[in-house]
């Protein structure tokens, strides 16, 4: 077991230091959608080669994602929940004991405070952490992620679980989720922006009767239109972002249920469990899709492998983590899991 954790350990500090990358893409992101609205409000301009004026809705815009994260940090995870219509899990029935007995059991294998246990009445088996910090977190899981597994597979799903809550993952995602939806909401004010004046006002700024003017008001034109293609892909690039950190941390905490567990063989079961129903889940929008175990929102399709299928998906392929798990079990890898080819994954 000394290599795996070596590597394991070794990954972890790979990812840290990623999505600290990637966080701070995200506020580069909202910095220069900022600096373009004071481009085409005409607050800041480029004459002869200076910048000259107030960047007065950069600082709005950094502001506003600096709020954004705020309300993230204090408040995401009830938002969270909402979204997904859950509910506290109460010892009321034999599997709810169970359950609520192996989250216990994680939070001691992992060191942490145990988290809260919330449910989801939707028979899709499947399971998500939210949270700022290991003693604010919370659990939560589906009724049919209960009924369908056994207490050995569900040491393994909420193993899982308590990676992302040991690792500070449930508030990275958390926050890089509402850095995503806040630079798309920021990329369509800027387009609305230009459909009523902006770019005009901001044209007829920059042109006057002299040289210098004139040429101030070809590099406002220029700097508009790229301010505009910046809005159009600013949406696009800080989701394929998000996705990426998501997937890497899928890997990496189905190692650390491995070792929480002590048994390869619980989580692996699991997933091939789910990848033999295929049943997304009711509430699941694609705002919270990066949270959860596997994919709430795709079922059969979801274990595509080809480039395009992992870059627009929130989760690495369930075949390829099965894949991994049997290699970390000593196992020989298949080469393609009969259950994740002909039976969908959830």
């Amino acid at each position: 077991m000394a290599e795996p954790r070596d590597s394991f350990w070794r990954l972890e500090r790979k990812n840290r230091r990623e999505t600290a990358l990637l966080v701070a893409v995200f506020v580069t992101l909202f910095t220069a959608l900022g600096g373009g609205l004071d481009f085409l409000a005409g607050n800041l301009r480029l004459i002869d080669g200076r910048l000259v004026g107030a960047p007065i809705l950069t600082i709005v815009a950094f502001g506003f994602g600096l709020l954004q994260a705020l309300l993230s940090y204090y408040g995401g995870a009830s938002l969270v929940l909402l979204s997904v219509h859950a509910r506290p899990l109460a010892a009321d029935s034999v599997k709810h004991q169970m359950t609520l007995d192996v989250i216990h059991e994680m939070a001691l294998a992992a060191r942490m405070p145990t988290p809260r246990a919330y449910i989801i009445d939707d028979p899709a088996p499947n399971a998500f952490a939210t949270g700022r910090d290991p003693a604010h977190s919370v659990i939560c899981v589906t009724a049919g992620l209960i009924e369908r597994m056994d207490r050995e597979e569900l040491q393994g799903v909420l193993g899982h679980e308590m990676a992302h809550v040991r690792d500070y993952d449930i508030r990275t995602m958390m926050m890089i989720a509402v850095l995503v939806g806040g630079v798309a909401m920021l990329a369509d004010f800027v387009w609305r922006w230009s459909w009523f004046g902006g770019f005009g006002a901001a044209g007829n700024r920059g042109r006057g009767s002299g040289d210098r003017d004139g040429e101030s008001g070809e590099a406002g034109a220029l700097i508009a239109l790229a301010v505009f293609i910046l809005a159009a892909l600013a949406p696009i690039f800080s989701q394929l972002l998000a996705m990426a950190v998501s997937r890497q941390r899928e890997y990496l905490a189905d190692a650390a249920s491995v070792e929480f567990t002590r048994n390869p063989r619980a989580l692996l079961r699991a997933l091939e469990e789910i990848a033999r129903i295929e049943s997304p889940l009711r509430n699941a929008s694609r705002g919270v899709a990066h949270l959860f175990i596997v994919n709430p929102l795709q079922g059969a399709d979801d274990n595509d492998e080809d480039f395009l299928s992992n870059l627009l998906s929130t989760h690495p392929p369930l075949g390829r983590r099965i894949a991994r798990l049997r290699a970390l079990a000593g196992e020989t890898p298949a080469p393609a899991p009969a259950a994740a080819q002909s039976g969908p994954p959830a």
